[in-house]
Parts: structure tokens; C-alpha cells; sequence
């Protein structure tokens, strides 16, 4: 039987949700709830409802698991709790220091209605905080180092879009190749923030707008550009929209650590991700941890989980069976 999936939201990762689903023999897309004008929703799967965002909770009985697809940073923490009102609910929250606040009340909301949420699925946070927590619990000494990029930041392109005098912008997250090889070599290296990352933007100005004032105002942008070595390209607008329309991503999660009496030997784990497109690949993880959802609801646990709470088994389609037989 499938497990009948809605989206909440729409946009790249709606997009990719929808992709992703199509992929997936034991799911379907049953509905869609947006703000959007409906016809700007593709339903790739030609079965799906698109429906008001007003008419979600008359689906409630419809639907296993609602994938949340809003931006993060400012609709994931008002809509999550109040969805996991109604359904098992997957988010994307990425922003790190109130994860788990996050948590707490979705938490909360989940516990009193009696359903399951998994809040921050992705691949940082998401993958990545699971290869960090390996890597750590194998080598209990040791560091832990993230390199993000070669990759477009939607944050920080948002960011410079709301500068005065730019129409539009791209910005690429940059790892420092000497940074990345001095913690391959498996010593422990304390780096900075500027040490690691290069930012690399891509901004069409309008008409008239002050080039020398724009950069200005992106290089000592605090939060984003000011503790980075930050380059700035004026370009025209066909030029963004041939060269930089694609929305590629991806990172290295590398743990370097000792072992032995004298903690004489070295080690490095490293994981690495290169994507073409960043929202599709986060949708496909968000889809496999909807299969997480309907499978832990079903054995009755409700409350709220992140990505390390959950067995790794849970996400895939295959019995456990067919897991040891073909990957142990």
C-alpha cells in the first residue's frame, strides 16, 4: 500500500518533492497546499490535488505524511507545530542554533495530537550531522571539520538581492583548497572562518545603481560576507541568467582522529557531496525520511526526532531481509 504524500508549499523544493516521490514505487502524491496560483504547479505524477493552503486540515484523514516545503528560516517554525497538529510532518529547518528550539515545540504539538515529526532533513543539516556523529563516536579523539561548496548559497544571493541598486545576484560558497588539504593530511589544524571559505558573487545592478557602494555593502555585510574573503563581479543580466541559472551545491564532512596507546596512528573520515542541484537532492532526502515518518507512526511513537534518532533501516524500501542480504 502506498503512503500517501502531500506537500505544504511550493517552489525548487516542492519541485523536487514531487520529482522525488515519482521516483518512489511505495508513495504517492495525493495533494498540494500553496499560495501560489495553481496553475504554476506542475503535479509531474498527473494524480495529485492542488489545493488552498486554507483547506489543509480537511485533508487530515487523507494524507500519511505532509512534507513541509516553505522557506525555512522564517515559515518552518510557525508552520511545522502547527501542522503536527493534524499530520505526521517532515521538515527542512536549517537554521543550526534553533534547532532545538525547533524541536522543542514541534516536540510538543506532536506529543499532544499524537503524531510524528522529523524536523531538519537535508544534507546540512541532515547528511552531514550524521556523518559528523559516525565519525565522532569512532574517533573519540579527534576534530571535526565542514567545508561547504563549490556551491550557490540561496541565503546569501537572497541577501544581496535586498541591497538597494541590484536586480538580481548569485553567490558561490567556496572551499579554500589549502585548507582542505592541510586537514587531509590528519593533523588537527585550527583554521578560521576566512582560512576556510571564499565567497564569489555574481550581481546585475540596476540601472544607474553605485557599483563602488553595492560592493561595499556586500563585503562588510556582517553575517555573511564580512569574515570572508569576498570577490564581486558586476555582470549583465543575459550573463547570469547563461552562466548561472543552476542551482549546483555539495561539501565535505572530514573527522581527523588518533588511535593507539600513544595515539600514535592517524586516521581521516571523509564524506563528500556534489550536487547539481541542491533542492532536488534535499527533497529526495526529505522523500526517504517520509518513509521514515509513516513507518515510526505506524508503530505508534509520536513527539518529534531529527535525522540521529533515527535507524538507518527506516528509510529505505527494501525489507530488512533484503538489506542484510545485499549491504551487510
Amino acid at each position: 500500500m502506498s503512503i500517501r504524500i502531500g506537500i505544504y508549499g511550493y517552489g525548487n523544493l516542492g519541485r523536487g518533492v514531487e520529482c522525488a516521490i515519482r521516483q518512489n514505487a511505495d508513495m504517492e502524491l495525493v495533494a498540494v497546499f500553496t499560495r501560489r496560483d495553481p496553475s504554476t504547479v506542475s503535479i509531474l505524477t498527473k494524480t495529485a490535488t492542488v489545493a488552498s493552503a486554507s483547506e489543509v486540515v480537511s485533508w487530515k484523514d487523507r494524507i500519511d505524511v505532509m512534507i513541509l516545503c516553505g522557506g525555512s528560516a522564517t515559515d518552518l517554525p510557525g508552520q511545522t507545530p502547527e501542522l503536527a497538529k493534524w499530520f505526521h510532518v517532515v521538515d527542512s529547518f536549517d537554521t543550526h542554533a534553533k534547532i532545538p528550539e525547533h524541536f522543542a515545540n514541534v516536540d510538543a504539538a506532536a506529543k499532544a495530537s499524537g503524531k510524528l515529526g522529523i524536523i531538519s532533513v537535508g544534507w546540512d543539516p541532515g547528511m552531514f550531522s550524521l556523518n559528523r556523529m559516525y565519525a565522532g563516536a569512532i574517533l573519540t579523539s579527534g576534530k571535526d571539520y565542514t567545508f561547504w561548496g563549490k556551491g550557490v548559497s540561496q541565503g546569501h544571493s537572497d541577501a544581496i538581492r535586498r541591497i538597494e541598486g541590484v536586480k538580481d545576484a548569485k553567490q558561490y560558497t567556496i572551499p579554500v583548497e589549502a585548507a582542505l588539504e592541510a586537514v587531509r593530511s590528519g593533523e588537527e589544524v585550527a583554521l578560521t572562518t576566512r582560512q576556510k571559505h571564499t565567497r564569489e558573487c555574481f550581481v546585475v545592478l540596476e540601472e544607474g545603481a553605485d557599483a563602488a557602494r553595492v560592493e561595499q555593502e556586500i563585503v562588510t555585510m556582517p553575517n555573511y560576507f564580512a569574515d570572508y574573503d569576498t570577490v564581486v563581479h558586476f555582470i549583465s543580466e543575459e550573463e547570469l541568467k547563461k552562466n548561472h541559472s543552476g542551482i549546483p551545491h555539495g561539501g565535505f564532512v572530514i573527522r581527523t582522529g588518533k588511535t593507539g596507546w600513544e595515539e600514535e596512528n592517524k586516521h581521516v573520515i571523509e564524506y563528500r557531496l556534489q550536487l547539481d542541484s541542491n533542492p532536488e537532492f534535499t527533497a529526495s532526502v526529505i522523500v526517504a525520511y517520509a518513509r521514515a515518518a509513516a513507518r515510526l507512526a505506524a508503530e505508534g511513537q509520536c513527539g518529534c526526532r531529527s535525522v540521529l534518532d533515527i535507524a538507518p533501516a527506516y528509510l529505505s524500501a527494501k525489507t530488512g531481509e533484503e538489506l542484510r542480504a545485499e549491504l551487510l
